[in-house]
This record gives structure tokens, C-alpha cells and sequence, in this order.
């Protein structure tokens, strides 16, 4: 009896010490399997964190050397368009930097190659002084593309260049000019940006058509670099005070265009469809094409302020063109002015039918 009483007693205490290993066996798995999961938690992070940065590599790393969009309304319609396309969401890094002084944007530039931008994007403020430059990013593997304005250098020194042929503009608003039938033409000049493609392709038409004895230039002032209105006003107030004889208001941008028409309107000069003074602006604001159409201007050239999608097209694509390729522009009237032209060409706000900018 006793020998199957120590017997039970050693079954017993031999189960129950079996029970515990295996209770503790079992703990210390779980113990072990919790590190796994916290790790298996953990690697679809590292896996966003790779994904998110391969997706940056991959982006077009573009650096964008601009003027200010305070300079005109074509120049803000021009920034917001590179802005839109040049984004993120269209597979882009890009940067830019906006100011009319030449030696800053050099410096943005060379900032640029140095960041190791794929491309580099120009529209220069003046167009001198740009060859070391450019030589830089050529020798750094950085390809160039101009856009808006020309610059003065060996073609060798840039990839392509999305343009607007301000000699053809100019050529454009000075046959119109000549075509009036008024006798003489005496004709107020008001410049951009002194040195500047658009300043140099638009004037040199009209210097030209004086040297030829087509008209008489009775004064010549600028906008200075902003293309101000309020100094285009300045110049055409000084030409009424000098008692100078003039029919023809020639305004490089809109916005001086405008500021002439209100130094004549003050003076109380009749101008436009049936005034003495015909007036002409460059770019196609919206506002401008309206006074054109209601007869209170008589014309405006286009400026296309849109090259970033035909530039993006070009670097997506991998078939970048060699050299200088033109927009094709247009010269809109008082008899020629349309709606249609009005919505699909102007840029900026519409003030709509009938409404005059003064």
C-alpha cells in the first residue's frame, strides 16, 4: 500500500513538472515570435521610405531662370505656366527663380549647374553676358533650353531655344504702322527693358523704318526694366508738354500701352478707331484685346507667354530639336479682332465684351 502511495505521489509530481517545461516552453516562444512581429510590422515602412525615395530620384530635377511676374502681365501668365507644368505631379524637381537683374539670374543659374539640375531653363533679362555660363553647364552634362528670349551666343552653347521672333513682331506692328496711310507718321516710342530680345527685336523695326524715311520718331522713352505704366505715362505727358505733333502711340508691352492712353486721355487727345492718335501694344493681355475690339486701341501683337508644355513634351520624349524653333504669333486689329481670338489667345483676366481698361 505504501509503495503504491510513493508511486502515485512520484507520477504526480513527474506530470506536473512536465506541464511547467511545456507552459514555459510555450511562453518563451511567445516571447520569441513577438520581436518577429514587431519586425514584419516594421518592414513595409522601410519599404514606403525606399519606394518614396526611388520615386524622388526619378523626377526630372529642371532649374527655371525667370523674370519677376510683376514685370507685366505677360510675364505673370509666363511664370504660372512654367509653375503648372514644371511640377511635381508631371514627374518634375524644379526651381525658380524670378528677377530682372541679369547678374542675379547668372548667379541662379550657375547655382543650378552646381545642384546638378538635368536641365536648365532661360528667359534672360538681358541678352549679353551669358557665355561662361552657359559654357559651365554645357561642360557639367546640363542640357539648356532657352525660352521667350534670345540670348547673344555661339548656338553651340544651348540644346534649343522655344522662342517668340520679336524681329517679326516688330516687323509685323510696323508694317501695320505704315500701312494707316497717314502723312507724316509721327510716331512716339515706348520701349522695355533697354538691351532685352523683346526690347531690341521690337525697336529695331521702327529705328529701321526711320532710317528709311518711312516715319519720324518725335520721342523715345521707356518703361525701364519693370515696363512700368506709370513712366510709359511720364514719357507721352513729356511729349505733350514739348508740344510734340504725334499720331501714333507705339507701346512695347500692354501695360505702357495703357499708361500712354491715359497720359492722352488726360490731355484730352482723341485716340483709336476714329481718334488722331492710333494706338499699338504688344503681348495680348485680355483687357488689351478688349479695348482693340471697342476701338479704344486700334491694335496688339501677340506675345505667346505658353512654351512649358511644348518644352516639357520635348524633354519627356527624348527628342529635343537643335537650335531656335519660333511660336507662331499674330497681329490682331480693330477689323480683325474676334472673340474666338480673344478666348483661345489671350492670356489674364477677361474683362469682358464692351468693357474698357483706362
Amino acid at each position: 500500500m505504501k509503495k503504491t502511495l510513493l508511486w502515485m505521489l512520484v507520477l504526480i509530481i513527474s506530470v506536473s513538472m512536465v506541464i511547467g517545461f511545456a507552459g514555459c516552453a510555450g511562453k518563451a516562444e511567445e516571447a520569441s515570435e513577438e520581436p518577429e512581429a514587431e519586425e514584419a510590422a516594421e518592414e513595409p515602412e522601410a519599404e514606403e521610405v525606399a519606394e518614396e525615395e526611388a520615386a524622388e530620384t526619378e523626377l526630372i530635377k529642371v532649374g527655371i531662370v525667370n523674370l519677376p511676374p510683376e514685370e507685366s502681365g505677360y510675364r505673370q501668365a509666363n511664370v504660372e505656366d512654367m509653375n503648372n507644368v514644371f511640377s511635381q505631379a508631371n514627374g518634375y524637381d524644379a526651381k525658380q527663380t524670378n528677377t530682372a537683374d541679369n547678374s542675379e539670374q547668372i548667379a541662379a543659374a550657375i547655382g543650378y549647374i552646381r545642384e546638378g539640375v538635368d536641365y536648365l531653363l532661360i528667359s534672360a533679362a538681358n541678352a549679353s553676358g551669358w557665355d561662361d555660363t552657359l559654357k559651365a553647364a554645357k561642360d557639367a552634362g546640363v542640357t539648356v533650353i532657352l525660352f521667350d528670349r534670345a540670348i547673344e551666343t555661339d548656338p553651340s552653347n544651348y540644346q534649343a531655344a522655344l522662342l517668340s521672333d520679336m524681329a517679326y513682331e516688330g516687323n509685323t506692328a510696323v508694317e501695320w504702322v505704315l500701312g494707316l496711310g497717314l502723312d507724316p507718321i509721327n510716331l512716339v516710342l515706348i520701349r522695355g527693358q533697354l538691351g532685352c530680345a523683346a526690347e531690341i527685336g521690337r525697336s529695331a523695326a521702327v529705328i529701321e523704318a526711320e532710317e528709311a524715311g518711312k516715319l519720324n520718331i518725335v520721342a523715345d522713352g521707356t518703361g525701364g526694366d519693370t515696363w512700368s505704366l506709370e513712366e510709359a505715362r511720364k514719357v507721352v505727358e513729356a511729349a505733350i508738354a514739348a508740344k510734340k505733333d504725334f499720331n501714333v502711340l507705339y507701346a512695347e508691352n500692354d501695360g505702357m500701352a495703357q499708361g500712354g492712353v491715359q497720359a492722352l486721355e488726360a490731355a484730352g487727345i482723341s485716340h483709336g478707331k476714329d481718334g488722331k492718335v492710333k494706338v499699338i501694344g504688344f503681348d495680348f493681355n485680355r483687357f488689351a484685346l478688349r479695348n482693340v475690339q471697342a476701338g479704344y486701341w486700334n491694335a496688339d501683337m501677340q506675345c505667346n507667354p505658353r512654351q512649358a508644355a511644348e518644352i516639357s513634351k520635348w524633354i519627356k520624349s527624348g527628342d529635343l530639336p537643335s537650335g531656335i524653333v519660333y511660336q507662331e504669333e499674330m497681329l490682331a486689329t480693330t477689323e480683325t479682332i474676334t472673340d474666338e481670338i480673344i478666348e483661345k489667345y489671350g492670356i489674364n483676366d477677361d474683362p469682358g465684351k464692351g468693357v474698357i481698361t483706362r
